[in-house]
């Protein structure tokens, strides 16, 4: 078995671009998703290691001197990190000439040939699911016999071999928290409406949804839901608690992990008599009587991407949901004591002026506890993306050059003959000053500091943060 680096490189400081991350940028608050992509191959390669550069705080000085330590490097990389990742692979091989480098992600996934040619550096990029197809480089086979790869052979021409069968067994894939405990420090891993510290892992791959915008199931995960059996999931939330005392709350990181209700119920059953708290990913559409069975049983709270509060913006993205269902949702969720987190983007097809002040309403209505409020990214390999070259929507020609500023925060990088991205990008601050600067939502947030003191320091320091980020951003507009 070759010794082998997995590396979530550094980057822009504080950006959350890492593999886990769904939407790679600096956020408004100090925000770092566990790297699960990068963990899960790592599981498998005997004697690797796990770097997060990002979370931990390594510049490209700290990571480089270890190059020489391995034979084999796999570097996670997305579209707007993509030339800085470049450079990353340059200066390890620069400093370890026979080191074999490879990039994963999204990003090669859909992009094989162009990023193979983007630089010498870089030997293979592994497309698609690529857990197995890493491990078989690993243990020194050919790379011409592996599935799922693409490369740079002997005379330095690029070849692709056939695609790696989608895994439908999901219990072959070891624990990843092994690997967290081993390589990573879990209380660099925040995130604003997750109890600090919290531990995220999957339960499953893919999402039966077809949102034109999201990344993982267009490119890697695939819509058909493939799931870890119940008594697999237990016994790692179990081994968790063990590895990580300290840990305040479990999240699972699967797309939408109510996609199966009656498994989801069977999973909350067994933590709760595991005595942990838990939370996760959600669509805006599960019963109440499914709701009530998870509260009852350790959920905490729910992350939910409303996306819209126009309907027909929602049928033009293929969200398949409704507005009425939506609120309904919110509701019981609301009856039943279930904190959701919103997540809302701007700049959608068929977003107007109009639309915007009406999601605007929409989301003070359903008043989740927190929200986040993005600006529409089409990233290569979706229908969005696709939709946009056709139609003449990108605001920039270059191929991620218009997803995030010099810095890593998110830039609007669609523009509208009736909307342009600077009033998309403006909009976001709009929507996070009606939302949170109101009297009942403020004395919402101040009666949580209150009810549990150990939250306070956070929040005033999230705050903070999120003042200075409006600020930076209303410094930025007054620039153009």
């Amino acid at each position: 078995m070759m010794r082998t680096l997995f590396l979530n490189p550094p980057s822009y400081a504080g950006f959350d671009g890492g593999a886990g991350a769904r939407y790679q940028a600096k956020r408004e608050i100090r925000s770092f998703w566990y790297p699960t992509w990068l963990a899960q191959p790592a599981a498998i390669v005997a004697g690797s290691t796990l770097v997060d550069a990002q979370a931990a705080g390594l510049s490209l000085e700290d990571v480089v001197p270890s190059a020489r330590e391995y034979e084999l490097a796999v570097l996670h990389t997305s579209s707007p990190t993509f030339p800085g990742d470049v450079q990353v692979a340059e200066a390890l091989k620069a400093a370890n000439p026979s080191l074999m480098v490879g990039l994963v992600g999204a990003k090669v996934a859909v992009q094989p040939e162009r990023s193979l040619a983007a630089s010498a550096a870089i030997d293979f990029v592994a497309r698609e699911e690529f857990d197995f197809t890493v491990a078989e480089v690993a243990e020194g086979r050919p790379l011409a016999a592996i599935d799922g790869l693409s490369y740079r052979d002997s005379a330095g021409q690029i070849a692709h071999n056939p695609d790696r069968e989608i895994l439908p067994d999901m219990d072959r894939l070891p624990f990843v928290t092994p690997v967290y405990h081993r390589d990573l420090r879990i209380e660099d891993y925040y995130i604003g409406y997750l109890r600090h510290p919290y531990v995220s892992l999957y339960t499953g791959r893919g999402c039966r949804s077809r949102c034109t915008f999201c990344l993982w199931p267009q490119t890697v995960g695939g819509h058909r839901y493939r799931t870890r059996t119940v008594e697999n999931v237990l016994a790692e939330a179990a081994l968790a608690r063990e590895l990580f005392p300290q840990m305040k709350e479990l999240f699972f990181d699967d797309d939408t992990f109510t996609d199966d209700r009656g498994r989801a119920e069977a999973i909350a059953r067994g933590l709760a008599r595991l005595g942990i708290t838990w939370s996760c990913n959600a669509k805006a559409n599960v019963a109440r009587e499914t709701l009530r069975v998870l509260r009852e049983n350790g959920l905490r709270l729910l992350l939910v991407g409303y996306e819209s509060g126009n309907q027909q913006i929602l049928i033009n993205i293929k969200k398949g949901l409704r507005v009425d269902r939506a609120r309904q949702f919110a509701a019981d969720c609301r009856d039943l004591g279930i904190t959701v987190h919103g997540t809302f983007i701007l700049g959608l097809p068929g977003e107007t002026k109009e639309t915007i002040q009406e999601t605007i309403r929409f989301a003070r209505e359903v008043n989740p506890h927190s929200l986040q409020v993005s600006v529409a990214a089409p990233y290569p390999g979706t229908e969005l993306y696709r939709q946009a070259v056709e139609q003449g929507w990108l605001a920039a020609d270059d191929e991620g050059a218009g997803l995030v500023s010099e810095d890593g925060t998110q830039l609007a990088s669609l523009s509208y003959p009736h909307l342009d991205n600077t009033e998309i990008l403006d909009s976001v601050d709009a929507f996070y000053r009606r939302f949170y600067f109101r009297a009942g939502k403020i004395a919402e947030m101040s009666a949580e500091m209150f009810r549990r003191p150990e939250m306070a320091a956070r929040r005033m320091r999230e705050g903070a943060e999120f003042v200075r980020f409006l600020r930076r951003r209303a410094r930025t507009a007054a620039v153009r």
